[in-house]
């Protein structure tokens, strides 16, 4: 597919609220195109109504029966009373949409800003919901979307770079380093055994949750997998290891009070965070026929950054062989 005819050039405004107003809604002509690139999301004026947020899913990426499965789970969430940013429902009760070839669905608009994580005070609240979310998600099994595991997330990340994108003068580097990355993971999943697999949020970062009267609200379930708890975690940690010890300290305080914990998934924050890399690269590659991701991501594919890369996956291979994080 060339990005001349990619499907989502065919997303004009008037194709928006054409899909919207299929739905019964009357649109005012404000359309605002939002800041996604997986998918495409706009946020719709409706006449003497508050504005919707129109999402339009990727052709091809996931099944009508996964889309469903990520809607269940958030409407789970909802019944609990729990802050989540879930898709409205049609007369019909039904949450996902048709139009004209495209899957899409309607959220309401959530007002808020990215959390402060230096905050303990905020990664305490943080832990207390992310423990209620997990609670639920441990009741039932996804059983269409799929795992975050080392095949899916790291060899076939490789595999790909190998295959197709990187430069002859990086690719015995690249394969070098990468090799060694997924024999540690490996090593490290090993050692570490079987961990409590739960359906998650998977994309936990502060640009998927909204801050507002010191309260937060978790929004696009889009990458939500089967995965440990931990993985809800990681990203919400930074900086030097007493900073991280002490936001870990903070988030599980909240945790804890409507959840347990099994420390052995500390030892897998730098796995998870290593196949995110190799994924983040692969998700690149796999999306530049798109024709927003060469004007967005100009930097990609080039010889620096697959140099910086290169030295980015060595320093992940020595932050692989340092000893977790430990709960004080």
């Amino acid at each position: 597919m060339s990005e001349n005819n990619h499907p989502f050039l065919r997303l004009t405004p008037s194709f928006v609220m054409d899909a919207v107003e299929s739905l019964g809604y009357r649109c005012d002509g404000r359309i605002f195109a939002l800041n996604s690139y997986e998918n495409r999301v706009y946020q719709v004026g409706i006449d003497e109504a508050l504005p919707l947020i129109a999402k339009f899913y990727r052709p091809g990426r996931w099944s009508r029966e996964q889309i469903r499965e990520e809607h269940e789970f958030c409407a789970e969430l909802v019944e609990q009373e729990l802050p989540i940013v879930a898709p409205l429902k049609n007369p019909d009760g039904s949450t996902l949409c048709d139009y004209d070839q495209f899957m899409f669905a309607l959220y309401p608009r959530q007002g808020g800003h990215a959390p402060e994580f230096d905050n303990l005070g905020n990664l305490k609240i943080l832990g207390r919901l992310l423990a209620r979310i997990h609670a639920i998600g441990a009741v039932r099994p996804f059983r269409e979307r799929p795992v975050l595991d080392l095949q899916s997330f790291g060899t076939a990340s490789v595999q790909l770079i190998e295959e197709k994108f990187i430069p002859d003068e990086y690719r015995a580097s690249y394969c070098a380093v990468t090799g060694q990355l997924l024999e540690e993971i490996a090593a490290i999943f090993h050692e570490v055994g079987s961990v409590r697999a739960i359906r998650t949020h998977g994309d936990c970062h502060a640009g998927n949750i909204l801050w507002r009267d010191n309260a937060p609200h978790f929004v696009d379930f889009d990458d939500a997998r089967t995965a440990p708890a931990v993985q809800d975690f990681w990203m919400m940690f930074s900086g030097e290891r007493p900073r991280q010890l002490a936001q870990l300290d903070s988030l599980l305080e909240g945790y804890r009070e409507f959840n347990d914990f099994d420390p052995r998934e500390l030892r897998l924050i730098e796995p998870l965070r290593t196949l995110r890399m190799l994924h983040y690269s692969a998700w690149l590659a796999r999306r530049w026929q798109d024709p927003l991701f060469p004007h967005t991501f100009f930097w990609f594919n080039t010889t620096r950054y697959w140099g910086e890369h290169i030295l980015e996956l060595r320093e992940q291979l020595a932050a692989l062989r340092e000893p977790a994080l430990e709960i004080l």
